[in-house]
């Protein structure tokens, strides 16, 4: 500041305070005398005079400015009013007729501002105010109609990918049940729905990506109009809609716990297959997207962006974990598990993303419940699990298995366990620190061997806790199939029946990629079990049977020697004919298994037979030889085809 600028403000600071001290003293001497001179009333009157005309300039400039102020208004409501006649949007009608409207709220909203911050004591200048705030509502109401038309109009049309969805027909191939034991069409058809973990998370647009600027825009006068809320409340409406929509698109139903609970298998099977397939589409990538839109629109305005965000999606990922929660607290019949497992996975593969996307105290609720819906469905695979190791122990049989096959229960048990093996590192997390439950849940009826090497299993350190958990199944399942083999009278049978099964069991470890979990030690020690049930069954069948076939050089001659030998080659075809009348009906499906068993049969059988007949053959007679050794191979390889035949049937073949 200048030398002349600080003396003038000194002087002009001085002549202030010399006038008010005349001021002071004039007020005081009037107070004290009433008796004034005719002077000294002039000169007041002369004062008075001065000072009215001072508060009339004063009057008039304030006078003015409410003038101008109303003027203005009168402009701007104009503007705002000659929109309230029209049906169409003004965001349709170009960007000079949107620049002229926003620029028209922009000056109703300072004008508003500029009355509410003056001392208005006259009811004309309230009304004044009365009249700015209904022209600055009626250009928030048309604002927030414009708001929603940009959100509706421009949005983008969603289309999931071609590969989340599957026929309907699909739906329902599942036939196979735990409860029944049916075939082995769950190894077929129950296939696990493929989730893919490597695919990259990307973001689709909603809307139209040259309406995110007019949407910021409104957003940003709309708040700073104190018509936030209004704001919020109509895109929070919008795009819940569009989140609902996407629900719909992707055939989820609004669904009570009540009604999960009450639905059948098979429709409730093809629901958690829509669920899983659609829950990952739903995340990532449309909440993804959904929360980058409402972060574009709302960027500059706090932490709205993430209040709507949250309130749009709230009742959709609720809708989304409702069903998972039914599901865990519905039945846990084994049957259930792989689908449970498919939900967990999904559920779990998206985690991170939840997390990030509800990761402030507005989304909180929803992060946690599905951090506790997650919960309880690892819960639920436990417990599911059991129940699958508890009904293979208790699944009674009251009759044999006919032809002493492949029974059902090791068909469905061995493809379930090999559809477990899908999901290896997911239940080894869930089974960790469980090792021991299945141990201590064998049936009472389990024998105390079988009791043992599972307890033993479970605490060996060589083991992850599926394959301990694995071998535990197998271990039931083995001590079920030896009750049943008890079943049948016939002690070759029973036999028969145990190689089949653990055959059976051996294969399905050794040829898919339960071989890595069960190991090969587990493999030797069923390939020696079920060698030494078909051992069993060669002695039990045809060890009585071959002694009659035996060479006693001491009875080789004579009449009653040649009587002995005649009867002991009928007794030997009788007892052969009785085999095979009864042993075409039993059944090997595995064709290498029958063919091993057939050789080693026939090795045996047919070597006694030529030995017998070689060297008995003169005391015996060529009359009463009714087969050759040739015919009776033959006869042999029809053994174990399912299917009764009888040697005086001609028509056998």
């Amino acid at each position: 500041m200048a030398m002349g600028d600080y003396e003038s403000t000194a002087t002009s600071l001085e002549g202030e305070e010399n006038l008010i001290a005349a001021a002071e003293h004039i007020v005081k001497a009037l107070g004290s005398n009433k008796n004034f001179t005719k002077d000294v009333k002039k000169i007041l009157a002369d004062l008075g005079s001065q000072l009215s005309t001072m508060a009339t300039v004063e009057d008039n400039m304030v006078e003015g400015k409410k003038s101008g102020i109303e003027e203005q208004l009168s402009v701007v409501e104009e503007k705002i009013m000659s929109w309230e006649s029209d049906d169409s949007m003004i965001w349709d009608s170009g960007p000079d007729e949107v620049a002229e409207y926003l620029n028209a709220v922009a000056g109703a909203r300072k004008l508003t501002e500029r009355l509410e911050n003056q001392c208005l004591s006259s009811q004309e200048e309230k009304d004044l105010l009365c009249r700015a705030h209904d022209v600055l509502q009626m250009a928030m109401q048309r604002l927030e109609d414009e708001f929603k038309h940009v959100l509706v109009h421009h949005r983008q049309p969603f289309e999931p990918e071609p590969m989340s969805f599957r026929s309907s027909e699909d739906d329902a191939v599942e036939e196979g049940s735990i409860v029944s034991f049916g075939d082995e069409s769950v190894e077929e058809s129950t296939l696990r729905d493929s989730i893919s973990r490597n695919s990259e998370e990307f973001i689709v647009d909603l809307v139209r990506p040259d309406v995110i600027s007019d949407l910021k825009c409104i957003a940003n006068l709309m708040f700073s109009s104190n018509y936030d809320h209004e704001c919020r409340q109509v895109y929070i409406l919008v795009r819940k809609d569009a989140l609902d929509e996407c629900l719909f698109n992707l055939e989820i139903e609004k669904l009570s716990i009540e009604d999960v609970l009450k639905m059948e298998w098979g429709t409730l099977n093809s629901k958690i297959k829509r669920w899983v397939r659609a829950m990952k589409v739903f995340v990532r990538p449309y909440l993804v997207s959904e929360k980058w839109l409402c972060d574009q629109t709302f960027a500059e305005l706090g932490s709205s962006n993430s209040v709507c965000f949250v309130e749009a999606a709230k009742a959709p990922m609720l809708q989304l974990l409702n069903f998972v929660e039914a599901i865990s607290i519905g039945s846990h019949q084994p049957e259930r598990l792989v689908r449970i497992l498919d939900m967990y996975e999904v559920l779990a593969d998206l985690l991170l993303d939840i997390n990030a996307l509800f990761s402030d105290e507005a989304g909180s609720s929803i992060r946690i419940e599905y951090q506790e819906v997650l919960k309880r469905l690892a819960d639920t695979v436990r417990v599911t699990f059991l129940e699958f190791e508890n009904a293979i122990a208790t699944n009674a049989s009251t009759s044999p298995f006919a032809g002493g096959g492949v029974h059902h229960l090791t068909k469905y048990v061995m493809n379930y366990i090999r559809l477990l093996a899908d999901y290896n590192e997911t239940l080894n997390l869930l089974l960790k620190n469980h090792d021991g439950a299945a141990a201590t849940s064998l049936s009472p009826n389990t024998s105390p061997a079988t009791r043992e090497e599972s307890i033993t299993k479970y605490f060996s350190d060589s083991c992850s806790p599926m394959a301990l958990h694995l071998q535990s199944l197998t271990s039931v399942l083995e001590a079920n199939l030896d009750e049943k083999s008890k079943l049948y009278r016939d002690a070759s049978l029973q036999h028969f029946f145990l190689m089949n099964n653990i055959y059976y069991m051996a294969q399905k470890v050794k040829n898919s990629e339960l071989r890595l979990i069960f190991g090969d030690k587990w493999i030797r020690k069923h390939n020696w079990k079920f060698q030494q049930h078909a051992m069993s069954y060669e002695r039990a069948t045809w060890s009585s049977i071959l002694s009659l076939l035996k060479d006693e050089s001491n009875s080789s001659s004579g009449s009653t020697s040649r009587t002995v030998l005649r009867e002991r080659l009928r007794s030997f075809y009788v007892a052969f004919d009785e085999v095979y009348k009864t042993q075409t009906a039993w059944l090997i499906t595995d064709v290498q298994l029958r063919e091993d068993l057939r050789i080693s049969t026939s090795l045996k059988v047919i070597q006694a037979y030529r030995t017998f007949v070689g060297r008995q053959m003169q005391h015996i007679g060529e009359k009463h030889i009714r087969y050759n050794a040739e015919e009776l191979q033959d006869y042999l390889l029809d053994l174990f085809e399912g299917s009764q035949k009888s040697l005086h049937n001609p028509n056998r073949r």
